[in-house]
């Protein structure tokens, strides 16, 4: 039986899950993690990232291919047969960026597989920090680009959102406007995820739909490069792109570096895509009418879709699904950064915070708490604080009920656009084993839960990816039901219902946080 690894690049960490399948048994055989802060702590990194306004956001990529060669090493000592690995993909962070100078090609097609990968980077970076999804200093930006390609409305019928400040176009504008002489030197800008892919391969690697359409950049009806788009962003910045391929292209196989140096296979590298768009196939979201929820860093509601249609609101996005088709997508940056700010608050371990939790009744009493503690991205709040009501600061409980029905609200109102009614959530991310926080969101939307029993949807959906394009370059065209079977089932402690009573009380609340909110947004 064949093994198939995927990867997920995230903020704070790098996994890999590695997979069994084919025609036999269909298992995850292996889950992996490496902190960045923990593990790398020469970078100097707070949560997998380096700020000092608290609006400028980035990160070195030297970590990154750090931790992707730690990992390959801990994939050698795990005991695997490593002669069985059929192809390899991943995803990773979106929208994050990186600026490679010509001397990088070369680097990478002769690494010295006696050294680390790090320590042959050198020359190789022409900015020496990426941009990253948190980053939001590029509002001037932002506005540039608006007006160039005609409007809030018409670029999100473009690229599938409007003009976002931790997406790529802005971040590309700010440096070739900032440092125009080291973007001069930039022969390539590659996402987060094609920079991986580029490492496994020892060459450029394509980027694919799924991450390309979180650039503000991609045509979303034709998979390719906007013309309008680029010209309003940078000079000549065409030829600094990766071109965009089909999801399951085979990008290439892993280089003689990770053979010779950990004892890796030929394997196909299948080309990486953005986390939001694995985790759409790591959580079996392959059919319209499904909904997933990922409680990580950031909190994300996303579906499947068959057709292009974005927000009438531009609060949410449409992206590219690996799968093929689209996916729709609202994103909020206070997701666990939030829950760990009441947490510390109160001095509470996670055991405490979800005590609190059950012992608080739903709708909290009418304490509201509106949870921005970082700049949020739905709605674009770029001045973050907290905003409570009837809800004093000193109550512990209170405000842990708060934060998780303040999210789950917000995640409610922000959702309608693509999903009015909802059948069913899927649900993964740290977050996700906690049964409290699933209850609130079954109540609030008023539909069960199931958590898929796999934490890392982005990794198994790249494992998932990597298995089913290396069959299709076999001649083997598995469909999609066939390739998450057995990997996507419900977690075995049974779905989370949502109950009546608390779906009434939600149903009165949602109307007076929405007020909250455009009260907020008008003032």
């Amino acid at each position: 039986m064949a093994f198939y690894v995927g990867f997920d690049s995230s903020t704070q960490s790098l996994t890999a899950t590695v997979i069994e399948a084919g025609d036999g048994e269909r298992r995850v055989i292996l889950d992996a993690t490496i902190v960045f802060d923990d593990a790398l702590p020469g970078y100097r990194t707070r949560h997998g990232v380096v700020t000092s306004d608290g609006r400028t956001v980035t990160a070195p990529p030297g970590m990154w291919a750090e931790a992707l060669d730690l990992m390959m090493g801990q994939l050698r000592d795990a005991g695997l047969d490593l002669r069985r690995i059929r192809a390899i993909s991943g995803a990773a962070q979106q929208h994050g960026s990186v600026y490679l100078t010509a001397a990088a090609a070369p680097i990478l097609s002769d690494l010295n597989p006696q050294l680390a990968l790090a320590r042959q980077l050198d020359g190789a970076f022409s900015r020496a920090m990426s941009p990253v999804w948190l980053d939001c200093s590029t509002g001037v930006e932002c506005r540039a680009l608006t007006d160039a390609v005609g409007g809030d409305a018409a670029l999100a019928r473009l690229s599938g959102s409007r003009a976002y400040e931790r997406f790529t176009a802005a971040q590309i504008r700010k440096f070739a406007v900032g440092d125009a002489p080291a973007y001069a030197q930039t022969a390539r800008i590659h996402l987060v995820s094609s920079f991986m892919a580029s490492l496994l391969c020892g060459a450029d690697a394509p980027v694919e739909p799924g991450d390309a359409s979180g650039m503000n950049l991609m045509n979303l009806e034709t998979h390719e490069w906007a013309p309008a788009a680029l010209a309003a962003t940078a000079p000549d910045l065409l030829r600094r792109l990766p071109p965009i391929r089909p999801s399951w292209t085979i990008a290439g196989v892993l280089s003689p570096y990770w053979q010779h140096r950990y004892g890796f296979p030929p394997a196909r590298i299948v080309s990486w895509s953005g986390d939001n768009p694995s985790s759409l196939v790591g959580l079996g979201l392959i059919a319209e009418g499904q909904l997933g929820i990922s409680l990580g860093t950031s909190d994300t509601v996303f579906a499947p879709r068959t057709a292009p249609s974005t927000d009438p609101h531009g609060a949410g996005h449409v992206f590219g699904s690996p799968a093929g088709g689209y996916m729709a997508l609202t994103c909020f940056a206070n997701g666990s950064l939030a829950r760990e700010r009441i947490r510390a608050r109160y001095g509470l371990d996670w055991p405490a915070f979800s005590s609190h939790l059950s012992a608080t009744p739903p709708g909290n009493g009418g304490g509201l708490l509106v949870p921005w503690f970082v700049p949020e991205i739905t709605p674009g709040i770029s001045r973050p604080g907290p905003h409570r009501y009837a809800l004093g600061p000193e109550d512990a409980a209170a405000n842990v009920r708060a934060v998780v029905e303040g999210q789950a609200l917000s995640m409610r109102l922000f959702s309608t656009w693509f999903a009015p009614e909802v059948g069913a959530i899927r649900a993964t991310g740290g977050a996700a084993a906690n049964r409290e926080i699933l209850q609130v969101l079954a109540d609030v939307f008023d539909a069960p839960v199931v958590r898929i029993a796999p934490r890392n949807a982005a990794a198994l959906g790249a494992a998932l990816r990597a298995f089913h394009a290396d069959r299709l370059a076999a001649g083997e065209s598995v469909p999609w039901p066939e390739v998450v079977a057995g990997f996507t089932d419900p977690a075995p402690d049974g779905e989370i219902r949502p109950r009546p009573a608390a779906v009434a009380v939600y149903a009165g609340v949602l109307p007076r946080y929405a007020q909250a909110i455009a009260a907020l947004l008008n003032g």
